[in-house]
């Protein structure tokens, strides 16, 4: 846990339009002042991002989130039974927010959230005010759940890496979209399951061929440098087998016990792991489509997805 000296810095370099990484329970987020133009825009330009994704604004507490977005009844819901922790709201843009337009792609609404790592939260209030803060890594690339990752993929691109040790969810915050019906926009942390109970009802979902609306939505996103085929239940002789429970001859296992909580803490981690021992192509397990799996299965879709690049 860093210092409160280190808090103070991290809080001035964002007040001073500079990059800081920082832990969150998901992934390590790259942060900037969503205020100021100048210093999102160095996100776009640190991570090689396009600038028609837009990203996602993170915040101490409720209070703070109903400064920039247009809060509902069921916004506040969910915000109770949820935040701090790995869920996005996407929500009307309030017309008085004071956010850099480069933050929502100028789009009319904003993807908002309240983390629940300890030292997301101790910048956060040290800070106080909003933090755009996409995953801390290239475009496209592994997301970082270590300050390791992150300091490999932009070192000389960004200020300051908060080290707050290993994420702890290891996949990216679930995005539910509060328009005309709630709409899942990204399987994350928050499995699936647990939004439906909490709502009663099922969530609307979106298609791939839907335009962008939230982060994470690109269809070539979170790949290694090797190729990645999914569902394999063998593997020849060149690939190296990214196992799921009880398998032979893996490489790693995301779980041996095919716990998918397990599996979302180590996915990242794995694929980094991969990515720094060669290029031969990875083959992955079938890993089920239930609870956090949904949101591992997309990550993987999305790593295994062809390049535009």
């Amino acid at each position: 846990m860093p210092d409160t000296e280190g808090f103070v810095r991290a809080a001035h370099v964002l007040g001073a339009g500079g990059l800081v990484s920082f832990p969150t329970e998901t992934v390590y987020g790259l942060g900037a002042d969503a205020r100021q133009d100048a210093a999102v825009a160095r996100i776009f330009e640190a991570k090689q991002r396009p600038t028609f994704n837009p990203l996602i604004v993170h915040v101490a507490d409720i209070d703070a989130a109903k400064r920039y977005v247009i809060w509902t009844d069921l916004a506040d819901r969910l915000a109770t039974a949820f935040w701090p922790g790995p869920l996005t709201l996407v929500l009307p843009l309030r017309q008085d927010a004071g956010l850099s337009p480069l933050v929502t792609a100028d789009l009319p609404t904003l993807a908002i959230r309240v983390p629940a790592h300890p030292v997301a939260q101790r910048l956060l209030a040290e800070f106080d005010g909003p933090v755009a803060a996409p995953s801390a890594n290239p475009s496209g690339k592994i997301s970082p759940t270590q300050a390791q990752h992150v300091i490999d993929g932009l070192t000389g691109r960004i200020e300051a890496v908060v080290d707050g040790g290993a994420c702890g969810v290891g996949v990216e915050s679930t995005i539910l979209g509060l328009g005309d019906a709630p709409t899942l926009l990204r399987p994350g942390g928050l499995p699936q399951e647990a939004l439906e109970i909490a709502l009663g009802g099922p969530l609307a979902t979106r298609s791939e061929a839907d335009p962008l609306t939230a982060p994470g939505q690109m269809l070539s996103h979170y790949a290694p440098g090797a190729t990645v085929r999914l569902n394999a239940t063998e593997t020849s002789d060149h690939e190296r087998l990214l196992g799921f429970g009880n398998v032979e001859g893996a490489t790693l296992n995301l779980s041996p016990a095919a716990d998918l909580v397990e599996a979302a803490a180590n996915l990242f981690l794995h694929l980094h792991a991969l990515d720094a021992q060669s290029d031969a192509p990875i083959a992955v397990s079938p890993v089920p489509d239930i609870g956090l799996g949904r949101a591992i299965n997309d990550r993987l879709r999305r790593a295994a997805a062809p390049r535009d690049h």
